[in-house]
């Protein structure tokens, strides 16, 4: 119940922020674009990068990183202004306060994932059927709905909006190199492909492979899906205990 409370004040603040709904929504959209101009520039020969192999591993990345980056900026703006602190002091437990968050952000993954995929679809003109298109909303909005997990995670430890940029070359910039979208991560040496396992992006990826292919078994996809889900509960356990009540 606490949750939902905490939750409906998070909303109704996202709503009033109109300059950060705004750049939530439209900066993907620009990203994604470039992304297509970048396609679009390669020279069209026999080693031309199949754009149904990276394109959706890359958007699922732009989501990953963005709700990661957002959802962090914000978290740590609520605690410099004692909002945290004034509900904690309120009676609502770090559970409650780390869910209701997580609730009020579900709706914007679920905006950006929506988006994000239909613009995708329509630029790099890929034709899957409704089934496809579901399941890779699906693994989008999920591995969205982790990146605000790891914003609040994040959070935690900032006191400030300059100590979270740090975390970009520490951790996404790694995730993005180790967690399969550029290279299989079995071509790795054994203690990067270690590493890129750990990322959450690594298991998004891996059912995106498979989902795209013509012919798919979504029986290849349950641990990947099992495990990309675990880290929300992981995640949302791991931010209650560290999340701290001063400043």
């Amino acid at each position: 119940m606490n949750a939902l409370i905490i939750a409906k004040r998070v909303i109704k603040q996202l709503q009033g922020d109109r300059r950060f709904l705004g750049l939530s929504i439209i900066a993907p959209l620009i990203i994604i674009y470039f992304l297509k101009v970048l396609f679009d520039a390669f020279p069209s020969n026999p080693f031309s990068i199949p754009v149904t192999n990276y394109a959706i591993p890359f958007i699922a990345f732009i989501v990953h990183f963005l709700s990661f980056i957002l959802c962090a900026i914000l978290l740590v703006q609520e605690r410099t202004r004692g909002t945290l602190e004034r509900m904690l002091i309120s009676g609502f437990n770090r559970t409650s306060i780390i869910g209701g968050y997580t609730l009020g952000y579900i709706g914007l993954a679920t905006l950006q994932a929506s988006v994000v995929l239909f613009e995708s679809l329509w630029l790099f003109d890929l034709n899957f059927d409704k089934k496809t298109i579901l399941i890779l909303f699906i693994v989008i909005w999920l591995l969205a709905v982790v990146s605000v997990m790891i914003g609040i995670f994040i959070s935690t430890f900032a006191r400030h909006e300059g100590h979270v940029f740090p975390f970009i070359p520490l951790f996404v910039l790694p995730s993005l190199f180790l967690s399969g979208v550029i290279i299989n991560v079995d071509a790795l040496p054994g203690w990067a492909e270690f590493i890129g396992k750990c990322f959450p992006l690594h298991y998004a990826v891996n059912i995106i492979h498979e989902i795209i292919k013509k012919e798919y078994s979504l029986n290849k996809t349950y641990i990947d899906f099992a495990i990309l889900s675990g880290y929300i509960f992981f995640l949302w356990i791991l931010a209650s205990l560290t999340m701290r009540e001063e400043v």
